[in-house]
């Protein structure tokens, strides 16, 4: 964890933002707060596991919308490293020839959705990784070692509140703040998703990893949400087969 004064001066930050919701404190107020004390345009949350479907938690504009939703459909991007490895990727710059051969897809695709920068911290305290923070800038950006420091901070109080953990400087508990947020409506997203893997390991007679990969790939080519995809298959508009492509059914058969 950071410093105590830092910690305390973006938890107060963070508060503020709570306040100006009228609500107790959640991962969206370290969202904005983060945008608002950053050189960044805007931020995004996702919970990340290793072992069921990761989802978004919340985001500040559309263009942090996209780049959570790609990320998670694509399963390539700052993000999915920055859990992976357990350590912070910093973009200064998508356009990086180096970066064009390592996200090959998502990469351009960010670009398209209007990012120039990415920067994704992992969440984390000891082994345990909730999730990632996702910062982005339409234009080339780099965050000095006081911003870095600053957006590390705003990690370690967005992992305090996925752990649970209870906020002095609020006097929030946790498990309000997220329900502020419609956490269980949340819940319910990752839920649809892994009920749809669940339907595909049956359909197509496969492990729930590559379940899980075909599933994101039918949302990427179709240019759909993932979790729009999977309420389809859920209630069995859309089919999958060993054999064939997917198959729409629009009378849910």
């Amino acid at each position: 964890m950071r410093s105590d004064s830092r910690s305390v001066r973006i938890q107060v930050l963070v508060a503020e933002q709570a306040a100006q919701r009228g609500a107790r404190v959640g991962v969206v107020d370290v969202c904005t707060a983060a945008v608002a004390a950053l050189p960044v345009g805007g931020a995004g949350v996702s919970a990340m596991s290793k072992t069921t479907a990761s989802h978004p938690l919340c985001s500040t504009d559309t263009i942090s919308e996209q780049l959570e939703e790609l990320q998670l459909t694509l399963g390539e991007g700052p993000c999915v490293d920055a859990f992976t490895h357990g350590y912070a990727v910093l973009t200064p710059d998508l356009l990086s020839g180096q970066l064009q051969d390592h996200w090959t897809v998502f990469a351009d695709a960010a670009l398209e959705a209007g990012a120039r920068a990415v920067f994704a911290l992992p969440l984390q305290m000891g082994a345990i990784s909730p999730g990632v923070l996702d910062l982005y800038a339409d234009v080339p950006t780099v965050l000095d070692a006081e911003q870095l420091a600053d957006a590390l901070a705003f990690a370690d109080l967005a992992t305090l509140l996925l752990l649970d953990a209870r906020i002095e400087e609020t006097s929030a508990p946790v498990d309000e703040a997220l329900l502020d947020r419609g956490f269980e409506d949340l819940g319910g997203y990752r839920a649809e998703i892994d009920q749809a893997t669940g339907i595909l390991t049956v359909q197509l007679d496969i492990g729930i990893d590559e379940a899980f990969v075909r599933l994101r790939a039918y949302a990427y080519t179709q240019g759909r949400r993932l979790a729009d995809v999977a309420a389809d298959v859920v209630a069995h508009r859309i089919r999958f087969s060993p054999d064939n492509e997917p198959k729409r059914t629009d009378d849910g058969t």
